[in-house]
């Protein structure tokens, strides 16, 4: 029989969509800038009609999460816990309902997320299997006359092959009055079938204000400064409309990172060596393995940022003159399509390095290489 992890288990253990020491979506009490998408599940919830499988799309740290905990609460609190006229997704706090999905306790809720290994003290890089087909037995408990039961995947780029086969087959044959919310930052790389069983809600990122709300709701929660209003310039066109990368660059020393990127690509063509083998010895160690992530995530970003401003005449001033600058835009298309080449490589070897636990500071020291040669022409 499927059985939820008590409270002291989920304590006990890390958990993989948990960023950091900031509350777990489930956690979070305020979602802000996706109130139309609120408002799409609370009116399907109070017509009775509510589809049972849900794809929550999106970039990764808006909210979509914290949308599906919102929805499985709403769906499975009694009437007397939810709000007065029933029309929206808040229940009451503290109620039995509120509690056990807290404490990941209720018993018509499953989540289905990469594990931990205790052992290892690693998480698994997909979602197994095994993990999918706990779903055989909770489907199989009855959620009573009135009742429902909520399955919540998180997320569902996760999966091996064999456990979206898996899903699928439940998607195919639901029982009655479940429902099924998908987390997704890259729905395209979903089976076919999966999306075609699913209605789709896609997300946006959050605007500059919502953004900041979000940010310092989480900030607040650990009792952590909120920025001043020079680090919200130099934070929100990284951030990209995403609370959970916003957060990651306050708490990873991103800001700082992405300074040192900056002055580096900012000197091309001449590479400065001593800057590059200085980020790479700093890098390089596994203790350094979150900043190391970071850092390949701001390059990429980087670089993305610099192809589309040469190549479209949009964003940034600075962004505009060394994009032209490095890709010889200036006189036409230039070096346009080798930068776009130079991408895709970098998001490969990227993968590769993380996925084969290569060496870390080849990568770096190969990846300015390469930028240097490609801006020389």
């Amino acid at each position: 029989m499927a059985r939820a992890p008590v409270a002291a288990e989920i304590e006990a253990l890390p958990e993989a969509d948990r960023l950091d020491e900031y509350p777990h979506p489930r956690e979070t009490r305020a979602l802000y800038g996706q109130e139309a998408a609120q408002a799409v599940f609370a009116e399907a919830l109070a017509s009775g009609r509510m589809h049972h499988a849900w794809l929550l799309a999106g970039p990764a740290g808006i909210g979509k999460a914290t949308l599906a905990y919102q929805v499985a609460r709403a769906a499975l609190a009694q009437p007397d816990e939810r709000d007065l006229f029933g029309q929206g997704l808040a229940i009451e706090p503290q109620s039995r309902t509120d509690r056990q999905v807290l404490a990941l306790s209720h018993p018509s809720l499953l989540v289905v997320r990469r594990t931990y290994d205790p052992k290892t003290k690693r998480f698994s890089q997909i979602i197994p299997v095994d993990e999918v087909r706990r779903l055989k037995n909770f489907l199989a408990l009855s959620a009573g006359e009135e009742g429902r039961r909520v399955v919540i995947v998180d997320s569902a780029d996760d999966l091996n092959q064999n456990a979206a086969n898996a899903l699928l087959k439940s998607l195919e044959e639901p029982p009655g009055r479940t429902i099924f919310l998908l987390v997704t930052s890259a729905p395209g790389r979903l089976l076919a079938t999966i999306r075609s069983r699913c209605r789709v809600i896609t997300m946006e990122p959050l605007s500059a204000s919502d953004l900041k709300r979000a940010a310092a709701q989480a900030l607040t929660a650990v009792e952590k400064p909120l920025p001043d209003d020079v680090e919200w310039d130099k934070l929100l066109p990284l951030a990209g409309g995403s609370v959970g990368r916003a957060l990651t660059l306050l708490g990873g020393g991103g800001l700082a990172l992405q300074a040192r990127i900056d002055q580096i690509l900012g000197g091309l063509p001449k590479l400065d060596l001593r800057a590059v083998h200085g980020l790479a010895d700093e890098l390089q160690s596994p203790l350094q393995d979150a900043k190391f992530q970071l850092f390949m995530d701001l390059l990429q970003s980087s670089l993305g940022r610099l192809i589309s401003a040469a190549a479209t005449g949009e964003g940034a001033a600075r962004d505009i003159e060394l994009g032209r600058r490095l890709t010889g835009a200036d006189g036409g298309a230039g070096r346009l399509a080798t930068f776009a080449e130079l991408w895709e490589t970098l998001a490969r070897d990227k993968a590769d390095t993380v996925t084969l636990n290569l060496d870390r500071k080849s990568f770096i020291l190969g990846s300015f290489a390469r930028l240097e040669a490609a801006s020389r022409g």
